[in-house]
């Protein structure tokens, strides 16, 4: 993928939680600042922030550019774009059609950014994970617990063993019950949610391995999970982030689930007739 078209700021943010304490300080002054770096030298940079130049170029490879002209190029693509309709706040007075559209454009972006973010190295060892699991279960809560639904409705197709529930208590009982042959799905937009993290800490400590889908890369559950899949959304005035990054969880889960069912083959295959089969008899 051509680095220019890549997302800079996004890219900062989902390696937040990898980066040293020098290099958080260049990724914060960029965050707070991104339209300054586009007219500064990387020894202003380095400069302005008291840090040295190899720092300031290693931050640079660290969120995947090859260097800090690289990453200044993607950055002035960025923030110069002028405000689309896909990043248009919705207003009060727009009418039915000008409201779903924006709401259709925001989703595309939030895919469109989520993809340019993802790692593939994670995204293949998550899959790794799932294969050889003796048993997968899914942890959501709120808004996020429908997504972990989704995903158990999803996975009963694949013939792995797959757990999911709504409520907060059953989870983190269900969750002392796993043990290190086993796989948990962490879904999680704020990754900071108290419930989230007691059930984290209850897999930590029965040795599970964690798969976690979240959009900040600074919470609690990006840096004690095994694997780390991020999401992009931006906020508007009538539509919250976690609503829109939801579709992107959907969409890293329906990436995932058929990934695993490709790999399977022919067993997979095997359990997706006899669930067919199984539906059939509802049928009329």
């Amino acid at each position: 993928m051509n680095q220019v078209n890549q997302h800079g700021l996004a890219r900062i943010r989902s390696n937040y939680s990898r980066l040293s304490d020098k290099e958080k300080k260049i990724a914060d002054y960029i965050l707070q600042q991104p339209k300054a770096i586009i007219h500064h030298t990387i020894n202003q940079i380095a400069d302005e922030l008291e840090v040295a130049e190899s720092t300031v170029f290693r931050f640079c490879q660290r969120v995947g550019f090859k260097g800090y002209q690289a990453l200044k190029i993607a950055l002035a693509a960025e923030v110069v774009e002028p405000v689309t309709d896909i990043h248009e706040k919705i207003q009060a007075g727009d009418d039915i059609g000008t409201v779903s559209e924006k709401v259709f454009r925001s989703n595309m972006k939030t895919l469109e950014d989520t993809l340019k973010i993802t790692d593939q190295t994670a995204l293949n060892d998550a899959v790794q994970a799932l294969i050889k699991a003796e048993r997968v279960e899914f942890f959501g809560i709120g808004g996020s617990a429908i997504v972990s639904i989704d995903a158990y409705h999803k996975f009963l197709r694949s013939g792995i063993h797959v757990y999911a529930n709504l409520d907060a208590h059953m989870q983190l009982m269900s969750a002392s019950q796993l043990g290190e042959k086993d796989v948990a799905v962490i879904i999680s937009h704020s990754g900071s949610t108290k419930d989230i993290i007691d059930i984290l800490h209850v897999l930590r400590d029965k040795q599970v391995t964690t798969i976690a889908i979240t959009n900040f890369a600074k919470s609690s559950l990006s840096k004690h999970a095994d694997i780390l899949l991020y999401t992009v959304s931006e906020e508007t005035e009538f539509r919250p982030e976690a609503l829109s990054s939801r579709i992107a969880e959907l969409t890293l889960i329906d990436a995932l689930y058929t990934n695993v069912m490709l790999a399977k083959g022919e067993s997979a295959q095997q359990a997706l007739q006899d669930m067919r089969k199984a539906i059939a008899l509802k049928r009329l």
